[in-house]
């Protein structure tokens, strides 16, 4: 069965870094598309970033210059590197695949 399971979240001052790991399993993640969205309370799940089998990253506009979407595919992970965060960068973050699973989320809190 598919699983994916984020890691990495955390409460972080504003200007800080964190690298989240999207942890693939139960499909063939070399040849899937994979995407990170997150979700502020109160408000609709959003897209981030996503990164193709060729290495083609696209970025939400609010996030361009500041993170980056990696993939691994010999440790079927997927990373987002998060640089100068903002508080309303504040949300759950969850990786997605192309089939359109999901993971549990990890919660990224920006705050001094």
């Amino acid at each position: 069965q598919v699983q994916l399971v984020e890691s990495g979240g955390g409460l972080v001052q504003p200007g800080g870094t964190l690298r989240l790991s999207c942890a693939a399993s139960g499909f063939i993640f070399r040849q899937a598309r994979m995407s990170w969205y997150r979700q502020a309370p109160g408000k609709e799940r959003e897209f981030v970033a996503h990164i193709t089998t060729s290495n083609i990253r696209n970025y939400a506009n609010f996030v361009k210059g500041r993170f980056t979407i990696s993939r691994d595919n010999a440790r079927n992970t997927v990373y987002l590197q998060m640089n100068n965060l903002k508080p309303e960068d504040t949300a759950v973050y969850y990786c997605q695949n192309q089939d359109n699973y999901w993971g549990q989320g990890t919660q990224v809190t920006v705050s001094s």
